[in-house]
Order: structure tokens, then C-alpha cells, then sequence
């Protein structure tokens, strides 16, 4: 009897163990489901803030630790439109532009934005 009793609780707990990584894995809500969806909301955000030439932004704290975000055009929220990104850690943007933006990276290329003022 004890050991049909082990048994049955070694069973409990391995297949107890069993249902939760294949509810871990497979369910629409579950935790692998909001990993993903957490990682592709943060990629999503990420690329607010990563304008491509043509791009209009707004600048947060523009004196200090400048962060773009990509906004409409038409928007009055919209002050610069990315007009240049020069790759390298000796370039500057030139007379031109009205503001731009340096990234110093250890995983990518150095590079400078250069942004022209929106005039609305």
C-alpha cells in the first residue's frame, strides 16, 4: 500500500510538472505567449526611436541625453526631419542641418543623425 502510495505521488508530481510546461509552451495566454508579446511590444518601441532619413521627431531632453521619436509630419509635434546619418566616430553633421545627434556604440557603428528644423 505505501508504495502504490509513492508511486501515485511521484505521478502527481511529474505529471503536474508535464501540464505546466505544456501549458507554459501552448497557451495563447501564458507565459510564453507574454514573453513574446512583451519582446515584440519593446522591438516595436525601439523603433520609435531609431528615425531612418526622411523621418520627422520630436526631441526629449535635446541638451542633455537626446532621444528621438519618429512622429508625423504634419504633426506640430514634429520639430526636425532626419535628413543624413553619417557613420563613423570622426564625422560631424555639417553648417546644413540644424541638429544632430551622436550614438557612440561597443556593438554597432558609431554614427551622427543630422536633422533639419521643421518650419510649420
Amino acid at each position: 500500500m505505501q508504495a502504490l502510495l509513492s508511486v501515485g505521488i511521484v505521478l502527481a508530481i511529474f505529471g503536474g510538472g508535464a501540464w505546466y510546461v505544456w501549458n507554459y509552451n501552448t497557451s495563447p495566454t501564458g507565459g510564453k505567449a507574454k514573453a513574446e508579446a512583451s519582446r515584440s511590444a519593446r522591438a516595436v518601441e525601439a523603433k520609435t526611436h531609431d528615425p531612418e532619413i526622411g523621418d520627422c521627431v520630436k526631441v526629449a531632453d535635446p541638451e542633455g541625453h537626446p532621444v528621438p521619436t519618429i512622429v508625423d509630419c504634419a504633426s506640430p509635434e514634429a520639430e526636425y526631419k532626419m535628413a543624413d546619418q553619417l557613420l563613423g566616430d570622426d564625422k560631424h553633421c555639417g553648417k546644413e542641418f540644424d541638429y544632430g545627434i551622436r550614438y557612440v556604440s561597443s556593438r554597432r557603428i558609431d554614427s551622427t543623425l543630422c536633422f533639419t528644423k521643421i518650419r510649420h
